[in-house]
């Protein structure tokens, strides 16, 4: 049996965290089993209380941050126990603790997925007729993502998305550093540096507002950049 694992990085979702588990674990993803690893990275409302209410009925691993790290430093400490890739059939895949995307596309990453000819695949916001969200967000990120196009020679039209499936041993093989939400900026250079190519799937997006509990911030699109320059030059 594949093995799927879903890394879920927290922080301040006691409104949603519950129905985003709820989701992940009904959705059927036949021919995988799913390994579920949530990450509380230093959350200071309810969301702690409320995932050890929610272990008790689930089976997921929790770990627990004492610092705030950032969306990296999450997928990061995940890593360090995903089940080890013996096989090139096992795959990771990054899932945000809000209800902006919907876990029923998992078929569709899935079935784009294939260890040799497309190990990497992307859920595309901007492929299809889903919502775009804030202007500014979306303006921004096509912007980073055509720069970063230019940069490694690629032609993915969305770079920040929340729905990256990788296969297993090739995310355990990139050395990640950065904490931030420029993990997709310094992923994504370091698999096309790699020689590999990233298919990308039309997905659903639901976006929410700041008042919501938006997180990404301008000074996020900066430090995006920043990564993006950065590993186009140096190992």
């Amino acid at each position: 049996m594949k093995i799927l694992t879903i890394i879920i990085p927290v922080f301040n979702e006691q409104n949603t965290i519950e129905e985003v588990l709820n989701r992940v674990r009904k959705v059927k993803t036949p021919g995988w089993k799913k390994q579920i690893i949530v990450v509380d990275d230093c959350s200071t409302d309810s969301t702690p209380k409320i995932l050890k209410k929610i272990q008790k009925n689930q089976s997921f691993i929790l770990i627990s941050h004492k610092k705030n790290l950032g969306k990296g430093g999450a997928i990061k400490s995940a890593l360090t126990l995903v089940t080890p890739s013996h096989t090139r059939l096992n795959a990771v895949l990054t899932q945000d603790a809000d209800l902006e995307y919907d876990p029923n596309d998992y078929s569709t990453l899935l079935k784009a997925f294939h260890p040799t000819k497309h190990p990497i695949v992307y859920g595309s916001r901007n492929l299809g007729t889903t919502n775009r969200g804030y202007f500014f967000a979306y303006y921004c990120g096509r912007v980073l993502t055509n720069i970063h196009n230019f940069l490694y020679g690629s032609k993915i039209t969305d770079l920040n998305t929340g729905y990256k499936l990788f296969r297993t041993d090739i995310l355990k093989s990139c050395n990640l550093q950065v904490d931030g939400f420029d993990f997709c900026h310094e992923v994504t250079a370091k698999v096309l540096k790699m020689g590999h190519k990233i298919k990308e799937v039309a997905i659903n997006y639901y976006p929410r507002t700041y008042k919501e509990g938006k997180k990404v911030a301008v000074k996020d699109a900066w430090l995006d950049l920043w990564t993006t320059l950065k590993y186009r030059f140096v190992e």
